[in-house]
């Protein structure tokens, strides 16, 4: 079933399951046989481990969820790492040594959840449908109320493997989450939660379909492009509805969407939240977690948002699509390293048979570049998807941040943008119309920050109450009387760092500038600009902005409008 599948729920640092069978979808013909770990838990490095009992030619059974708050790299010496994850884990010897870690050493913790404890007077719980290291999920029957005789699931989360605080707010943000976001029908259906002395019960929808992991293996390890488009697009819709209400899922993949029935067109369900958070939309978190195979490089690098689910997203339609991870290696810390610095192959079979649509939507995906990687509603207009005849658009919040930004640029930089927009494609634009709609326009064509506001309301949940995206709309007063037409709109939503992760950049950037060059650019001075620019008198603007201007004419070079489009900050001047 898969709700609890061989995991941890619910410590906060470490998951002991090899994230994916299917990579041994395709591995490397002389590859050796996997031999386990004498030690259970994983390094939380992508350096070498130190653990003598994890040789470096053998695969770690495992895969990190949340490590402790350390910086990284490195991490500490490994004999203290391994002695402060055995306490973790509850396997301390008397003698052994241990590291205090603030909160994390509590005594007593507060178990109580306040949630209902009459599982049993609602609930005839049957056989066992999944297991996990803190608890298990079961099938059950309703004895009463509206859903009486309906099977549900029951994930069972066990209160003695909460040893810490940071694992009891794991389950109270679990069951936050699940009841917040209620309603999408790729989200799996949450019906209550409840507890006793021993547990605590989470009720919800039951999946028999299995998990979509099972459908890929079924397939020998791939899919054709049009069934692959139906499961990305299933996948997209969820996670942009998740996005936009302010919620990172922080564990995607495979294992962790199930079919609601055995049918081949059977709807696929998000499932596990257990690791989710609420993110604000000018907001990075910094704990890692995930799945070594599914983890984005930022997380590694802790410093992420919802673009982290995006990369997560590329590595599932990678598989789909060929069979076989873009990153592997037979230990974690290997794994993490081909994250961090390999590239994805997309030159041995099947990638030359598939479209260019294809390859295209997965490296956008994949770009180690977070600010260059697609929004999950832009990979939903991706010429790939497009026509799908599943696809609902979803608002994206990229859009609110970047007009936001656009509104407080100088004239100058509106004026470059407004000339890389008018370069985008047919096909490019589809995104930006489909945005624009959603908000609303009146019958003039227009739209005003009143629009910006409507439109999130209209689609909230009360996830947005924990996330704060609403209040940081709110405080978008920039624009709250600004006007835009369809043509300013497409100016201001555009992401000058998504355009330079396409391959046809350079053409894009030539012909913004020579656009610019015929209805915007103009001589200028060193000094004007700098105040363009909102430099402060202490930055050294003639050295800093000398290659901005061409010294034939006084007008902005090409270097100094690619700058521009970026809405460059004194701070980022002084690096370049």
């Amino acid at each position: 079933m898969g709700l609890c599948h061989g995991k941890h729920i619910h410590n906060p640092h470490i998951q002991i399951e090899n994230p994916i069978s299917p990579g041994d979808l395709q591995q490397p013909a002389n590859s050796e046989p996997e031999k386990s770990s004498n030690y259970p838990f994983p390094s939380p490095s992508p350096l070498p481990s130190g653990f003598k009992s994890s040789p470096a030619n053998a695969s770690v059974s495992s895969t990190p969820l949340r490590f402790f708050k350390r910086p990284f790299p490195p991490p500490s010496p490994a004999k203290h790492i391994k002695a402060f994850l055995a306490r973790r884990h509850g396997s301390v010897k008397p003698n052994e040594a241990t590291i205090p870690e603030g909160n994390e050493c509590e005594v007593s913790l507060d178990k109580n959840f306040g949630f209902s404890k009459q599982l049993i007077s609602k609930y005839e719980l049957g056989e066992e449908v999944g297991r996990g290291h803190f608890g298990y999920t079961c099938s059950a029957k309703v004895k009463k109320g509206e859903l009486k005789g309906q099977e549900v699931a029951v994930k069972v989360i066990s209160k003695s493997k909460m040893t810490t605080a940071i694992a009891i707010e794991d389950v109270r943000r679990e069951v936050k989450i699940l009841r917040a976001l209620a309603g999408h029908k790729n989200l799996v259906q949450f019906y209550d939660a409840y507890e006793d002395e021993e547990n605590v019960y989470i009720v919800m929808e039951l999946c028999k379909g299995g998990e979509l992991l099972d459908r890929i293996l079924s397939r020998g390890g791939k899919y054709s492009e049009e069934d692959a488009k139906a499961v990305m697009v299933q996948i997209l819709s969820v996670v942009a509805f998740c996005h936009l209400q302010g919620v990172v899922h922080r564990d995607l993949k495979p294992e962790n969407f199930l079919f609601s029935t055995k049918d081949e067109a059977s709807q696929l369900k998000a499932i596990d939240f257990g690791l989710s958070d609420f993110v604000k939309p000018d907001e990075r978190l910094n704990d890692i977690v995930g799945s070594a195979y599914y983890v984005a490089p930022e997380v590694l690098h802790r410093s992420y948002g919802t673009e982290a689910d995006m990369w997560s997203i590329g590595v599932i339609a990678y598989i789909l699509l060929c069979g076989s991870r873009p990153f592997w290696a037979r230990t974690e810390s290997g794994i993490f390293r081909a994250v961090l610095k390999a590239d994805p192959s997309f030159e041995e079979a099947p990638w030359p048979s598939l479209s260019s649509e294809a390859r295209d939507f997965v490296k956008r995906l994949l770009n180690k570049d977070y600010r260059k990687r697609l929004t999950a509603a832009q990979a939903l207009s991706h010429p790939w998807l497009f026509n799908h005849k599943d696809i609902k658009v979803q608002l994206d919040i990229l859009a609110y941040k970047l007009v936001k930004a656009y509104v407080c640029s100088s004239s100058l930089r509106k004026s470059a943008l407004s000339a890389l927009a008018k370069t985008l494609t047919v096909s490019q634009l589809a995104y930006f119309r489909e945005q624009f709609t959603l908000l609303g326009p009146n019958k003039s064509g227009f739209i005003s920050g009143q629009n910006f506001k409507t439109a999130l309301i209209k689609n909230s949940t009360d996830a947005m109450k924990d996330s704060r995206v609403l209040d940081y709309v709110n405080m978008v007063n920039s624009f709250q009387y600004r006007k835009f037409d369809f043509e300013e709109f497409c100016a201001a939503a555009i992401s000058v760092h998504q355009m330079e992760g396409m391959e046809c950049w350079e053409q894009h950037a030539r012909r913004a500038y020579e656009l610019f060059e015929k209805d915007g650019n103009r001589a200028i001075m060193i000094e004007e600009l700098a105040s363009e620019l909102g430099l402060s008198p202490s930055v050294p603007i003639h050295v800093v902005l000398q290659d901005w201007i061409r010294h034939s004419d006084g007008k902005l070079s090409f270097l100094g409008f690619v700058r521009l489009l970026h809405g460059v900050s004194s701070r980022s001047l002084q690096k370049s």
